[in-house]
């Protein structure tokens, strides 16, 4: 097995190019268990834990909304400490992710470049429209969330692309994230849900994790919701929803899924456990939108 280790974002380019097949190493929590069970055995692995830039965050604007551009190598523990406010469902993902150690080395890019359905970062990712920077020795290019998972554990990725960033909107509504498993923590998932309402362009925004060939939004369900919200005025005069509302939400969530069978659940039961969530997810954020925390877009005081 050849080791590459680049000393900079440029050299990280040129060894993928040269080597396509190539197995990108950033915190490693996802391939250091497949070599360590013998479930793969790459020919080349490609180090990229000497590259200062994939491990720095910054603040930007895109088409005019603000955004936080994450570095591939940002682990998770500075996803809970330093953007837990601007990026709150993200945040309760990433502390579902393993042990304080896991926290400590795995990161959202390898997450993403794993492209595992159970991934717990994809489910907020998608409730938040975030886009995925990709580049290679050719250039670099954006694409959405949703056209990044084609398959399991399969992404838009070319041979010779490395991922170079996430961008994610900053929250101006409440977030939320839940995961089943078998037990609380060092756990991959049964099922994740995550939603995010954003009152200043009166729309919804949900994922579902474990519960199909790829992570994936619910259209439907955030259809319904910005709807129901929009003719009743709720956006600006938030009164509790009413148990039809939200049973509706949930029925639309679990319709969304494709479920399988495995050692972690039935589909029966993901299914079920999707409809509950969301329930759940919807009404502990609607609770916080009542609240009267100021959002940008929509101020609102209690």
């Amino acid at each position: 097995m050849d080791f590459l280790r680049p000393a900079c974002w440029s050299e990280a380019l040129e060894a993928k190019a040269n080597h396509p097949d190539a197995t990108p190493v950033a915190g490693g929590t996802d391939v250091m268990v497949e070599l360590n069970f013998d479930h793969r055995r790459p020919e080349t692995l490609l180090d990229l834990t000497r590259i200062e830039q994939l491990r720095e965050w910054s603040r930007t604007e895109r088409a005019g909304v603000a955004s936080v551009r994450i570095g591939a190598g940002v682990p998770y523990s500075r996803l809970i400490d330093e953007l837990g406010t601007s990026l709150p469902g993200l945040a309760m993902a990433a502390r579902t992710v393993g042990s304080p150690q896991i926290r400590n080395r795995g990161t959202l890019g390898g997450n993403l470049a794993s492209a595992s359905p159970a991934g717990d970062g994809h489910p907020p990712l998608l409730a938040s429209n975030a886009e995925i920077e990709l580049e290679s020795v050719r250039g670099s290019r954006t694409i959405p969330i949703e056209e990044f998972f084609t398959g399991v554990k399969r992404s838009a990725m070319a041979s010779d692309e490395l991922v170079a960033a996430v961008h994610v909107p900053v929250s101006t509504g409440p977030q939320q994230f839940s995961k089943i498993g078998t037990r609380n923590a060092m756990v991959i998932a049964v099922c994740t849900f995550a939603v995010a309402l954003w009152p200043e362009r009166s729309g919804v925004g949900t994922g579902l994790g474990s519960a199909a060939p790829t992570p994936r939004s619910a259209p439907e369900a955030e259809e319904f919701l910005a709807a129901a919200l929009t003719e009743a005025d709720q956006w600006d005069d938030p009164r509790p929803l009413p148990d039809s509302i939200t049973e509706r939400f949930g029925e639309l969530v679990a319709q969304a899924a494709a479920p399988i069978d495995d050692v972690r659940g039935t589909a029966g039961y993901r299914t079920h456990a999707l409809h509950v969530l969301a329930r759940r997810t919807l009404s502990w954020a609607w609770d916080e939108y009542r609240g009267g925390t100021e959002f940008s877009g929509r101020q609102r005081c209690a």
